[in-house]
């Protein structure tokens, strides 16, 4: 053995001892037979129950058409999901093959793959890995080490928002700059929405998720950056509105599943976005319409009762949570509706028990959820400082006024911080942290009372009062009259880990009248300007602007509108 080749394997052996990577054998330039093929298995991430490695394999033999690498492990360790290869387990033994875009593998080129695991005890690299049945890798040293015998759970941060830039979507940032004096919020970081399965890859030529990510690695710099994601395209979804149908009907679980969470699940979890705090708003309106619009509710649909008989919704979220909550950079944010839909008794408790039974189904756990997130998409004033749920006027206590109906709350920071202790009760961890979406929320311009209304009566006093000036605290669709609320900030208040624009504005919530579309969108009539309600919005006028498209697309009209009653004001 030339000293060379000596030293090159000492020098491997110090790198597998240190990072937990098994390497195998390299040629030796004073003529030792080449071995076939060169392994580097690495565990990137490891915490208590799982783990993530990446596999580069280097063919030194005849080019190749198709491959299969092949290794057992000496523990427990399974395969959760994968990346660039079509990854199989049966017991302790694993094959990679290749997909079909990366069956060629020339003499001296290499291929990597990755995957998720779980595990329990030892995470022991495999001594053996095999290339279309050759051995490849000997002994070095490394073989058998284990990373961190004692790691951090992941590379969470309390509060993954705090000393972190949060992401600019550049698609909606030139929308937003190309209107008349757009510019001024254009750099704002917006939600990107994944509401169908073709946005993972991209829609009509437009940015898909790996484009965003890799557009936040840019962006990101040398410091720390928050990417936010919506995660939106349950079996059955939105089962109380129209506007915001899906594309997946109420029985197709799998497909969610395996089409849907496992991709992004997948991407999620490459370890070139291991850098990055990847925020996820898990299926809004969801979880809350199986407390409120079941039964023998007034406000009960049809569709929601089936969801709820067959558990879609719990199995979904609970499916969603567990397998992007195994990706160690990922924090996962349960949307919780917003103090206008869920402040009541009737809903409070109710719901904070089912978004518990959703976080335990399908393999999730509380771990898998970061926190809540409340008002997103939604009109509910941030703070109402000229009244509160404990004035009373004429005699009657505020909860008797029309607006406040009975609610327990006012507004959405009252809302968030009471609901966040009541989701710690049902045993969430005690850290989990809030979000409330401020993106239409502001309520500013000439409407936005300077004091209290009139004491002549309850009504008068919170109606002349009131910043939210809608005509029904139950109306959700293109608001009339709404503004920018509080620009997005880290650690506003108490239990608020930010204040965030996850929908970005400017874009619709649902067309005003029925337009044809191939993206599983409905008309609802919450959306059209002369529907006079239903039993959900008290049957009250929509006070939806005229005009509007499909939900998610642009509209300007809506946009300016928010710029003009901004409050705080643009500058």
């Amino acid at each position: 053995m030339s000293r060379t080749r000596t030293a090159m394997l000492a020098a491997l052996a110090l790198v597998a001892g240190a990072s937990g990577t098994a390497f195998a054998a390299v040629p030796d330039e004073v003529g030792t037979a080449a071995v076939p093929c060169t392994v580097d298995y690495k565990v990137q991430n490891q915490w208590g129950t799982g783990f993530t490695a990446a596999v580069t394999v280097t063919n030194n033999g005849a080019a190749k058409s198709s491959w299969a690498v092949k290794w057992s492990y000496a523990g427990n360790q399974q395969i959760t999901n994968g990346w660039n290869a079509k990854i199989t387990q049966s017991g302790t033994a694993v094959t990679a093959a290749n997909e079909s875009y990366n069956g060629t593998l020339g003499t001296g080129g290499s291929v990597s793959f990755g995957f998720n695991a779980s595990y329990s005890g030892t995470n022991a690299i495999p001594a053996t890995f095999t290339l279309d049945g050759v051995t490849c890798n000997v002994d070095d040293g490394g073989g058998g080490t284990d990373p961190d015998p004692d790691p951090q759970p992941g590379t969470r941060v309390d509060n993954p928002y705090s000393g972190a830039k949060v992401y600019v979507n550049p698609e909606w940032s030139a929308k937003a700059a190309a209107e008349p004096g757009g510019s001024r919020i254009s750099n704002q970081p917006t939600g990107v929405w994944l509401d169908r399965i073709a946005a993972i890859n991209g829609v009509n030529g437009g940015m898909g998720l790996r484009d965003h990510l890799d557009e936040a690695l840019t962006q990101k710099g040398s410091g720390e950056l928050v990417v936010q994601l919506v995660i939106y395209n349950l079996p059955g979804r939105d089962c109380a509105a129209l506007a915001s149908n899906g594309e997946l009907g109420p029985t197709e679980i799998g497909r969610y599943k395996t089409e849907y969470i496992d991709p992004i699940a997948a991407i999620l979890a490459d370890p070139k976005y291991a850098s990055l705090r990847i925020v996820t708003t898990v299926e809004i309106d969801s979880l809350p319409n199986l407390v409120t619009n079941t039964g023998s509710r007034p406000t009960a649909t049809p569709e929601c009762d089936v969801m709820k008989a067959n558990g879609n919704y719990i199995k979904g979220v609970g499916y969603a949570l567990s397998e992007l909550g195994d990706v160690p950079n990922v924090y996962n944010y349960v949307d919780a509706g917003h103090h206008g839909w869920i402040g009541w008794d009737d809903n409070f408790g109710a719901s904070a028990n089912t978004f518990k039974e959703a976080a335990t189904a399908e393999g999730a756990t509380v771990n898998d959820v970061h926190g809540f997130i409340t008002n997103t998409a939604n009109y509910s004033a941030l703070k109402e400082n000229n009244f509160t749920i404990n004035d009373n006027v004429a005699g009657k206590s505020v909860r008797e006024s029309k607006w406040v109906d009975w609610n327990r709350y006012v507004d959405e920071l009252s809302f968030a911080q009471a609901f966040r202790n009541q989701l710690v009760s049902v045993g969430f961890n005690s850290n989990i942290g809030m979000l409330i979406d401020t993106s239409r929320n502001g309520w500013g311009g000439s409407a936005r009372p300077a004091g209290p209304g009139a004491a002549t009566s309850v009504d008068t006093y919170v109606d002349g009062g009131r910043y939210d000036r809608r005509i029904h605290i139950g109306n959700w669709c293109n608001q009339s009259g709404a503004g920018l609320g509080e620009r997005p900030q880290a650690a506003p208040a108490t239990g608020i880990d930010a204040y965030v624009w996850m929908k970005p504005p400017g874009e619709s919530d649902g067309s005003s009248s029925a337009i044809p579309n191939d993206e599983g969108k409905g008309f609802d009539r919450m959306c059209d300007p002369t529907y006079t309600g239903n039993p959900r919005n008290g049957n009250n006028m929509s006070g939806a602007l005229p005009n509007s498209p499909l939900s998610g697309h642009w509209f300007s009209a809506q946009f300016q509108q928010l710029m003009q009653n901004a409050y705080p004001p643009l500058s």
